[in-house]
């Protein structure tokens, strides 16, 4: 299902909040300063369903010039934007500035709305539509379909609607659900009697409740208490939704816009990063080398200084590589798109793309530097070895299939496979007869899926440690090789992120909770075999009150785990009893074995006072715990 994000644009006062309230019925001005002054100041949030039941989600962006870092911050994560025009002005300064950020920032769906229709009379509009279609040409709305609409009466807007659904139908992809997840935090507030709650649109990944992440670059654990999407609780939300998160263990003054929420070790905080840095076109202005300038990304905002790698100054229309000094810690990924604005005065000069998140210092006019940085650009084989594995979502890769799929020799990838090991992004594990990688990603996501899988089952199983490792592999794994299976878990079990026990699966650390049930199902079983003796008890056999089988015999294996209750008798006959009895018995069949070379199945009835059925189990259970062993007749032992 695709979980949609539209956004407005436009210079202020052209209606994009009075468009989104006939959109959707909801006013997105929520501070009092903003409803006063009539100007979005603040990102606005709300949604509406389209006729098909898609929801979509809608940010209100601030059209002022004095509030460009909240619209810069609100356009992350949009599918599409609609670019708001009134129809009796024009395009005007702001417009053309929001226009320049979307561009850079590498939103392609947009659709030119022509607001305020009913203020202007048709052959105005018509000349109007002409004036802006010759101003836009060769921006991203030069063929952008156009929608004549009136916010305040509501003419037009069905119309909208309609190419809204046509848009994100045809030409909107679905976002990255199975990536890891990444949530740049665009507000931050508090609520008395839950604490503290953040807001953003997730950009990857899956996000669960009761998940514990990280939160960047202030490098704070938190832990997911509560999801919202569209005001309504969920246990789960998916890349592509504005959501807002409960968080225990952090407070509202740890937090900012600009955190990133991310899971634990899959993000770096940098103060350094490569870039493809360019200069708009229109701008009146160039960036020198060592330009101090406003940094905008993701929802971030800080101060950074450009080095140009490869010339002294970047002029209007041209781009270069660059690294970019950063006044403050910072966590991106490779591909993010950002903008820059200068110091002083204050505006929009360029933008561009992050090659690399945490690069080596780099000399300027270095031959070598500037073709790493191109080689960054265009996709190392490394980058595409990274690709493939990580396109095994399901499975793993072996050497041979990767260099099969890639048609390079396997000689020509390991050193790309073992430069990608180091560097964390993959998982190398080497077999017998082949090595298989998985990605840090797809490790990350069979991790989650799992830990979520044991949460849910200790809701329903509360006296278990966990589950099988046969029947983990059987719903998450299926398609992997038993060993290979055993090599992932191996590793997730080193990394601390599961914990083996025999053949179950567990969190670590888990610790059954002896609540008051727990303790009235052990006293039952425990008086019953206390009373019994040597006269053992199936569990048939014993009494369970209105528990049923299954609370009892999860009772039992974990008094059986503790080393309080043994199963003796074998398959045919399992019988249970406490272990202090069968630590007593053993002590006096190692007696008898001092006097006497034999000991028949009768003297061992005669001894514990109990029937010939309980004599056998304690023959065989001794036999186990070679103290005795057989010797011709099935009746007859020896000391082992």
């Amino acid at each position: 299902m695709k979980h949609i994000i539209i956004g407005t644009a436009g210079h202020i006062d052209h209606g994009k909040t009075t468009l989104i309230r006939a959109l959707t019925g909801r006013n997105t001005d929520r501070l009092k300063e903003e409803q006063s002054r009539g100007i979005t100041i603040e990102l606005g949030f709300t949604w509406f369903d389209m006729k098909d039941g898609t929801r979509c989600g809608v940010i209100d962006v601030p059209g002022h010039e004095k509030f460009i870092n909240n619209m810069v911050a609100g356009v992350v994560g949009m599918d599409l934007v609609l670019m708001v025009v009134a129809a009796d002005e024009g395009i005007m300064p702001q417009t053309r500035e929001h226009l320049d950020i979307l561009e850079l920032l590498g939103i392609k769906k947009c659709i030119l709305v022509l607001n305020k229709c009913d203020l202007v009379e048709e052959e105005w509009i018509s000349m109007m539509e002409e004036e802006i279609r010759e101003e836009l040409k060769g921006t991203i709305l030069d063929h952008a379909p156009l929608a004549r609409v009136s916010a305040a009466t509501g003419e037009g807007i069905d119309a909208l609607k309609e190419l809204i659904l046509q848009m994100v139908t045809e030409d909107v992809p679905e976002k990255d659900v199975n990536g890891i997840p990444r949530l740049p935090i665009d507000r931050v507030f508090s609520l008395p009697g839950f604490g503290t709650i953040i807001t953003g649109t997730l950009l990857s990944g899956r996000i669960s409740r009761g998940d514990s992440l990280s939160i960047y670059p202030e490098g704070l654990s938190c832990k997911v208490r509560n999801i919202q999407v569209h005001d309504r609780d969920t246990d789960l939300c998916e890349a592509g939704q504005r959501v807002a998160l409960n968080l225990s263990n952090v407070k509202k003054s740890d937090l900012k816009r600009g955190s990133v929420i991310a899971p634990s070790g899959s993000m770096e905080n940098t103060t350094l990063i490569d870039v493809k840095l360019s200069v708009l076109r229109d701008s009146g202005r160039s960036i020198r080398n060592r330009e101090r300038l406003h940094l905008f990304t993701g929802t971030s905002e800080l101060l950074c200084r450009a080095v140009l790698l490869d010339r002294d100054e970047i002029p209007p229309g041209e781009t270069g590589p660059a690294q970019l000094l950063l006044e403050e810690e910072l966590v991106v990924k490779r591909g993010d798109r950002f903008v820059v604005r200068f110091y002083s005065p204050l505006e929009t000069i360029g933008g561009g793309i992050v090659l690399e998140p945490n690069p080596r210092k780099k000399k300027r006019f270095s031959e070598e530097a500037i073709a790493e940085l191109s080689r960054k650009e265009s996709g190392s084989l490394a980058d595409v070895c990274e690709l493939n594995i990580r396109a095994e979502n399901d499975t793993l890769i072996n050497l041979r299939e990767l260099a099969k799929n890639m048609s390079h020799s396997e000689e020509e990838l390991k050193p790309c496979l073992s430069e990608l090991r180091d560097r964390g992004l993959i998982y190398e594990f080497v077999l017998r007869k082949d090595c298989y990688y998985w990605h840090r990603d797809n490790a990350f996501i069979i991790e989650q899926e799992i830990q979520r899988a044991l949460r849910s089952f200790y809701e329903k199983h509360p006296y278990r440690y966990g589950i099988r490792k046969a029947e983990i592999q059987s719903v998450y794994m299926k398609s992997v090789k038993l060993n290979v299976f055993d090599a992932c878990m191996e590793k997730l079990c080193a990394d601390g992120s599961l914990q083996l026990r025999e053949e179950y699966l567990c969190l670590p650390g888990r610790e059954i909770p002896k609540d008051e049930r727990y303790r009235d199902i052990e006293s039952l079983i425990t008086e019953q075999l206390e009373k019994a003796g040597y006269e053992f008890l199936r569990f048939t056999e014993l009494s369970r009150k209105n528990y049923s089988d299954e609370l009892m015999l999860d009772v039992i294996h974990v008094l059986m785990d503790e080393g309080k209750l043994v199963r003796i008798g074998g398959e045919e006959l399992e019988m249970y009893t406490m272990k202090h009895f069968m630590d007593s018995a053993k002590e006096a069949v190692k007696k008898h074995f001092e006097t006497n070379e034999l000991l028949t199945i009768s003297e061992i009835r005669d001894m514990f006072a109990t029937s010939r059925k309980c004599a056998k189990p304690i023959i065989l259970y001794m036999d186990s715990q070679k103290i005795t062993k057989k010797l011709g007749a099935e009746t007859e032992r020896v000391a082992y």
